[in-house]
């Protein structure tokens, strides 16, 4: 048996544990990777390639950056490779009517939902945001819909309740390249049916803008919490203080398990810092919705660097008792 000429597209750190098992598996041709253009990056604006760049180059695979896909110079390129099947993996990216006929075996898409659920940009950050208990990845067969296509395969993993957005991506980037390793050589044999996805069990997921990490004390510190986890790395969560940004870096629901538990004063409005513990082990928390309150962990203040609470607390007292703005 022939092997398959396999054509990836990927862009960011997620796509290149995929990039790497196709790779290694002996079935595989790689007649090359696609991935988006190199962008300027730090103070300096020096243009900085995609991690699956870097990743190809250093498996010594050819790499092409064209562009947008819709262009004539581009849809040629991919028909000059011939692919048996082009695999996708977070290259942030349309593909168009025309690319998605170019291969016999069709075009596969590793996505990080369990779809139908969380299709769009952020499933990650959504399934965090939402409490599930479980996400996982799909193969899907991709049609001209956005994640609309009949899934091939899918596992679940569960949902740790320290995970971010960060070690999620993690570990989904390492799932989701072991499941495409196991459904490849599957689907291209014919041993796979793909199964349509339920339209009405389908959710979608939106870019998340920087202004989604303001927090709002307004809300419960469950949902804060959640938030907290879920736009880490980006965009952070953050209230201000005497005018500065404050940025809140890891946080947990203030329950009965802490010990002493936290007594809320009656006029305590959502944003009050306070304490809670005592002595050495005193800590700060933040007065939330419904009478809920959010232990702050590790904080950081304008000018200086993340730090326990805790020491934030003791350098800082004028903190204590000041109203966070929503």
């Amino acid at each position: 048996m022939m092997p398959m000429r396999v054509l990836f597209m990927g862009t960011p750190e997620f796509a290149v544990p995929s990039l790497r098992a196709l790779a290694a598996l002996p079935e595989c041709e790689m007649v090359g990777v696609v991935t988006r253009l190199d962008k300027p990056a730090g103070r300096g604006n020096a243009l900085m390639p995609p991690p699956v760049k870097s990743a190809a180059q250093e498996l010594g695979l050819p790499v092409w950056q064209p562009g947008s896909l819709r262009k004539a110079s581009a849809q040629q390129l991919l028909a000059d490779l011939a692919p048996d099947v082009i695999v996708v993996a977070a290259f942030g990216q349309i593909l168009p009517p025309a690319v998605l006929a170019l291969p016999p075996r069709g075009c596969l898409n590793v996505h990080a939902s369990l779809l139908p659920k969380y299709r769009g940009a952020s499933p990650i950050t959504a399934a965090i945001l939402h409490g599930d208990a479980e996400t996982g990845n799909t193969i899907m067969l991709m049609n001209e819909g956005l994640d609309t296509g009949a899934i091939i395969a899918q596992e679940a993993v569960p949902i740790a309740p320290d995970d971010t957005t960060a070690t999620l991506t993690a570990k989904l980037a390492a799932q989701g390249a072991d499941l495409l390793a196991r459904t490849l050589p599957q689907w291209v044999a014919g041993a796979l049916t793909p199964i349509p996805q339920d339209e009405t069990q389908a959710t979608m997921t939106r870019l998340i803008r920087k202004e989604d990490g303001i927090i709002d004390w307004h809300l419960s510190a469950t949902e804060i919490e959640r938030r907290v986890r879920a736009y880490t790395p980006w965009p952070g969560t953050q209230t201000t203080w005497r005018g500065q940004p404050f940025k809140i870096i890891a946080a947990h629901v203030l329950s009965d398990a802490d010990q002493p538990p936290l007594e809320l004063a009656h006029d305590a409005v959502p944003g009050t810092v306070v304490t809670w513990g005592r002595g050495a082990a005193q800590r700060l928390a933040v007065v939330c919705g419904d009478r809920s309150a959010l232990a702050l962990d590790v904080v950081q203040l304008p000018g200086k660097r993340a730090a326990a609470a805790a020491d934030v607390a003791r350098g800082q007292m004028a903190l204590i008792g000041a109203v966070l703005p929503s």
